[in-house]
């Protein structure tokens, strides 16, 4: 499971991993807008945010229970506690929660900045440093693993996430748990 901020390139990393470990992908923010039939940024404007995040909410409880490949968050899942806890029951039954980070630097040519990300509006760039202080905690808190993508296609994260994946499922026979990638 990957989490973080917008720009992380958690769907393109989702995407690039499952291809690399042979399962499925599955990103949260899809779900939503095939659920409500719109993109999210409409679902801001027309429904609200907490309209949003109560479908994103039902998203991911649904994903954790139907989805076993990889799976990409939003961007402000975590936020949600039923969420969190959810995080915290997937870790203890063994699954893996990714951290990808990213600074601003990397994340503004990557997201642009648009009106596709309705938390961004305005001074974008202080929205997002904004944004990253206020979850940085959260993410970290809920995360096995933290891989930074700066600079790096997703590819090459992908690579790196599958590596410490490997290392950190090996067991003393030396055998390597491929499903920890969910």
């Amino acid at each position: 499971m990957l989490v973080g901020p917008p720009g992380a390139g958690k769907s393109t990393v989702a995407a690039a991993l499952a291809a690399r470990l042979h399962l499925t992908v599955r990103d949260t923010d899809a779900d939503v807008e095939r659920t409500a039939g719109k993109v999210i940024s409409e679902i801001f404007v027309e429904d609200g945010e907490p309209a949003f995040r109560a479908l994103e909410r039902t998203a991911v409880a649904t994903a954790l229970v139907e989805h076993h490949g990889v799976l990409a968050l939003g961007g402000g899942a975590v936020l949600d506690p039923a969420t969190r806890r959810d995080l915290v029951r997937y870790r203890s039954d063994g699954g893996t929660v990714v951290f990808l980070d990213v600074s601003l630097a990397h994340a503004a040519p990557r997201v642009g900045f648009n009106q596709s990300r309705p938390l961004l509006l305005g001074n974008p760039r202080a929205q997002w440093q904004a944004l990253m202080e206020a979850r940085r905690p959260v993410y970290e808190a809920v995360a096995s693993l933290r891989v930074s993508t700066d600079g790096l296609r997703a590819g090459a994260v992908a690579e790196i996430v599958e590596n410490q994946l490997a290392a950190a499922t090996t067991d003393t026979s030396g055998t390597t748990d491929r499903r920890s990638g969910e």
